[in-house]
């Protein structure tokens, strides 16, 4: 599909397709794994399989979770014993630049995060880009299979707008391991970090939109299309960027702290 939208100029994350093999009992059991992991990351499959049946009186098994949480992109906070791996070949994993460092300015350091958004039916995954510092989402795309490309023309489009940042910080997802995200940072001079994996704390204010988003905004909607889904997110983000007061950023917005002359110190505790 993506070779075919690229030789006929379509945009890819304008287009769904439903995927093979995801019942309807699967896609409601989602939306309930999902919102038990926003509300407790640390849960991994044997704690998730127990929180389904005492929270929702779900019946499930951990073989059926685990292939859940793999579609889905989620997992505990445990680290896993495998390396991030793509077509066999193992991809560098970057070290965690960001411990004990002073964030001081808009622009030091960019994040990024992907997270599953679920629909009436179906599900699409989202990925922003984020500016550390302001909180401020700088760019953000929307794509029914999880792949590098989205995620790439997030930071193409964030590049393109803002002047690039010192240090850029994921996670260890194969999506940000790829010659073709890390080889777009080093050709702007930007410095890689890369969590320790399976540790949502050190990519906390990334966490921290996609509770606020699925609270105030996906949770309370039942989007019909991709469509539907990316005007919802667009204007949920263009809110939080713009009239959102953050009490972590003294009641400001992050487009206050971004374009202001005012700086506020933000220390990131490892």
């Amino acid at each position: 599909m993506v070779k075919q939208c690229r030789l006929l100029e379509v945009n890819r994350s304008s287009l769904y397709c439903r995927r093979a093999g995801v019942s309807r009992e699967d896609e409601e059991t989602m939306k309930k794994m999902d919102s038990i992991h926003m509300k407790y990351p640390y849960k991994g499959s044997r704690r998730l399989v127990y929180a389904l049946g005492d929270m929702h009186g779900v019946e499930i098994s951990r073989k059926r979770v685990r292939r859940l949480m793999k579609l889905m992109g989620i997992r505990g906070l445990a680290p896993g014993p495998e390396t991030t791996k793509r077509g066999g070949v193992e991809h560098r994993i970057y070290p965690y630049l960001l411990r004990g460092k002073k964030i001081e300015r808009p622009g030091q350091v960019w994040a990024a995060d992907i997270t599953y958004i679920p629909m009436s039916r179906g599900f699409v995954y989202l990925v922003a880009v984020m500016d550390w510092y302001s909180r401020k989402v700088l760019s953000w795309r929307v794509s029914n299979t999880m792949d590098t490309e989205f995620c790439v023309e997030a930071l193409e489009e964030a590049l393109y707008v803002y002047e690039a940042p010192e240090i850029f910080n994921t996670d260890q997802g194969s999506q940000f391991t790829s010659d073709e995200f890390t080889g777009a940072l080093k050709s702007s001079g930007i410095e890689i970090s890369m969590d320790g994996k399976g540790s949502w704390r050190d990519n906390v204010f990334v966490e921290r939109l996609w509770r606020s988003l699925k609270y105030e905004e996906v949770y309370l909607r039942a989007y019909e299309s991709v469509g539907g889904a990316k005007a919802g997110i667009g204007g949920w983000i263009e809110f939080y960027n713009e009239r959102r007061r953050h009490q972590g950023l003294d009641m400001r917005t992050p487009d206050m702290v971004y374009y202001g002359s005012e700086r506020l110190s933000v220390e990131k505790v490892a």
